[in-house]
């Protein structure tokens, strides 16, 4: 069903029998369309994930981790997991065209904003694994924003979010601060996490957490084409995002 340069990639990793177990929607109207963007997922977040790991010349332990810390999510069988593993082996290779490859995810998702921002997204969790976004990573993760359209205010606020989001979940499994520490921090990720500033209205408040609730809806975005396996992702966000906007209106009283 996948063609290109995805199908390629994905051919070489599993072959024929990826699509066994992944969530199928038979019966449904627009099945077919949406498992093909569901393999197009799967295959364009492994691939880009290896690549934004070594674009700086070195995999590290926290990149390689985070790729295993998806597939646990997402609990992958034996067949789904080497298909995982051997994309991202293949996305560590510098020199297969990576724009052609994000051209057709672009294509297959028929340019569906909320799944491509979910995609880049994980990219930038990808990236910041290590606890630095480095220049090289930067500029990779920019050419996958622009290549799939988005504006560099929107992907900005895309690399804050992230970054925000990475400190929000450091910090909520960190033992050793001391909670006002923590709190502080917590507060300016709260904001980060909702794309607003600390002077925002209340009403301004409200109207970002619903967006941003409304763009991750893990519903909404398998319903789009987001694989059923990567729900438990897009169910964390949310969850996050919630903590961000009780963390704020508790502030504000």
């Amino acid at each position: 069903m996948l063609g290109g340069p995805l199908g390629a990639l994905l051919g070489a990793s599993l072959g024929h029998n990826f699509d066994r177990g992944m969530g199928r929607l038979n019966g449904n109207k627009g099945a077919e369309q949406v498992e093909t963007i569901q393999s197009a997922f799967f295959t364009a977040t492994f691939f880009m994930m290896g690549h934004i790991s070594k674009v700086d010349g070195r995999v590290s332990q926290d990149e390689i981790h985070i790729a295993q810390h998806v597939m646990r999510q997402m609990n992958l069988n034996a067949q789904q997991k080497k298909a995982a593993i051997n994309l991202f082996e293949q996305g560590k290779n510098q020199d297969v065209e990576v724009v052609e490859v994000l051209e057709q995810f672009r294509k297959e998702c028929h340019r569906r904003r909320n799944l491509m921002q979910m995609f880049l997204e994980i990219l930038v969790m990808t990236a910041f694994a290590d606890g630095a976004l480095h220049k090289s990573e930067e500029n990779a993760l920019w050419q996958a924003a622009r290549t799939l359209g988005f504006s560099k205010i929107a992907f900005q606020h895309i690399l804050q979010r992230g970054q925000a989001q990475q400190h929000y979940q450091q910090n909520r499994r960190s033992q050793s601060q001391r909670s006002s520490d923590r709190g502080r921090l917590n507060l300016a990720d709260a904001y980060k996490l909702l794309g607003i500033s600390s002077s925002a209205s209340d009403e301004e408040l409200k109207k970002a957490y619903r967006r941003q609730m409304n763009q991750h809806h893990p519903d909404k975005l398998v319903s789009k084409g987001l694989p059923q396996e990567m729900m438990d992702i897009a169910t964390q966000k949310t969850q996050d995002i919630k903590a961000a906007y009780e963390l704020i209106k508790q502030t504000r009283k």
